[in-house]
């Protein structure tokens, strides 16, 4: 049985190098606002080159969107590794979970390390307009998986893969309004479940013959 190594020096370094960046970029804009902050001042700010920045991310938005990344084929990846569930369903308690844990992917988190976050990225036009980019790729991802569960066609499963992440990203756009405007997510808890439950009832309602 092989057993996988850990990361080399090198790419540890690397790894800490891009954190390094990631975060002296989040901690000016924060402090100063997207667009006041300069490529060449988080540079500065993280002590490497700017060469060396655009190695790592190779556009000022990439330092803060990056971050989602790592959730593009999240919905896909519930939806390939779900049980017995419809895919619905299986996405329906991946997003219940994620408000019980306070995923800030939901919207329901109050750290303030992430409202400021939260608030950077959407009250900033050219990180909103970039971030429908990762919403397509998130769409096509999702479609690709229910065309497998389902058998539908690649059409019906777009329109429903569609559909299902601009539900997703309502929810957490709202929760995320309510925490900024001063609730707590304790607070919030009950109310963002019952919206995620008549959120996927609508959608079952609407998608019963592809993916209910």
């Amino acid at each position: 049985m092989a057993v996988m190594s850990e990361p080399g020096l090198r790419e540890r370094k690397k790894q800490r190098t891009r954190q390094a960046i990631s975060d002296a970029a989040i901690r000016l804009f924060v402090e100063r606002g997207f667009d006041a902050v300069s490529v060449a001042e988080v540079a500065a700010a993280a002590e490497v080159s700017k060469p060396t920045l655009f190695n790592y991310f190779p556009t000022k938005e990439d330092l803060v969107l990056h971050r989602f990344a790592d959730h593009v084929d999240e919905s896909a990846r519930v939806v390939r590794e779900r049980a017995e569930n419809s895919p619905l369903d299986a996405l329906h308690r991946h997003f219940v979970a994620g408000l019980r844990e306070r995923d800030p992917i939901t919207g329901l988190c109050d750290a303030q390390e992430v409202l400021a976050f939260s608030g950077l990225v959407y009250g900033t036009p050219a990180l909103v307009a970039r971030l429908s980019q990762f919403a397509d790729r998130s769409t096509r991802a999702l479609a690709g998986e229910l065309r497998t569960a389902t058998g539908a066609d690649a059409l019906t499963c777009l329109l429903a893969a569609g559909q299902i992440t601009t539900v997703l990203r309502l929810l957490a756009l709202e929760n995320h309004r309510l925490l900024a405007e001063g609730r707590s997510a304790d607070e919030r808890h009950a109310d963002a479940v019952r919206e995620a439950d008549r959120g996927f009832d609508l959608l079952r309602t609407g998608l019963a013959a592809c993916c209910g």
